[in-house]
């Protein structure tokens, strides 16, 4: 877990995936937040960096259970840090306007995970928002997918689901990156036909590409996020959906 906590913490702040995902990220908190400031929860918040794009809609508050994700967390003069398991989270019913979910269900067990959601949904006020990011369909596990230890990933129905069995109403749901399926399918593909690495030897995605072809493919997911402003995309390598708690 430490060294994937290093390896994002060296690229995000320019990686164009990771400017994409904010980009993408966007609109929903515009959904979710609306004229009000909230109250956040982001819960496996990792080195800290989405903790501030969240404090702009409210008070951001930032869960991990790693120790090396929580001092990156601080290093970026994120305050309002818990360390604990997304699975058992240690704040009182109904506490949260708005909790946050992004790239932390896929590596967690079956039981973890529903435990996770069902944690999220008692500490969401009623009428509260999730936000969750989560990688998109199976056929694109790959070398990346051993070193992240993937258990899964989603496709709409699947996340859905799980969302549902947890008790939230699912708002909107969007896949994101579509430019990158095509490229992505066909490396991935080749790696599962070659033999996935084992973990001692798996490599992370998360290499930062020469300046031209991050910038272009920046701007390309700029466009993209752009578009979901008013649709929602057919396919991806990712999945973001808003959910809400209904009102008992």
């Amino acid at each position: 877990m430490d060294t994937l906590i290093e390896a994002t913490r060296q690229v995000e702040h320019n990686h164009f995936w990771f400017r994409g995902f904010r980009s993408f990220l966007h609109p929903f908190l515009l959904e979710a937040v609306g004229k009000q400031p909230l109250r956040i929860l982001d819960c496996g918040c990792g080195t800290g960096l989405n903790l501030t794009v969240l404090e702009q809609f409210g008070e951001a508050y930032g869960l991990d259970i790693t120790f090396s994700g929580l001092l990156h967390a601080k290093n970026e003069n994120n305050k309002r840090l818990t360390q604990a398991t997304t699975a058992r989270v240690p704040f009182r019913d109904c506490t949260f306007d708005l909790v946050t979910s992004f790239d932390v269900l896929y590596c967690l067990d079956n039981e973890t995970e529903q435990l996770t959601l069902q944690e999220m949904f008692r500490l969401l006020r009623p009428n509260g928002s999730a936000i969750i990011h989560v990688p998109a369909l199976s056929l694109l596990q790959g070398d990346h997918s051993v070193f992240v230890r993937e258990v899964r990933r989603y496709s709409r129905s699947t996340l859905r689901s799980a969302l549902e069995h947890a008790g939230f109403q699912v708002q909107r749901m969007t896949y994101t990156n579509a430019t990158l399926f095509l490229p992505m399918l066909v490396i991935r593909l080749f790696q599962r036909l070659r033999g996935l690495r084992p973990p001692e030897h798996a490599k992370s995605d998360f290499v930062q590409p020469c300046l031209p072809i991050n910038v272009l493919l920046t701007k390309i997911l700029a466009l993209e996020a752009f578009l979901v402003n008013w649709t929602n995309l057919p396919f991806g390598t990712s999945l973001l959906c808003l959910a809400t708690k209904p009102h008992s």
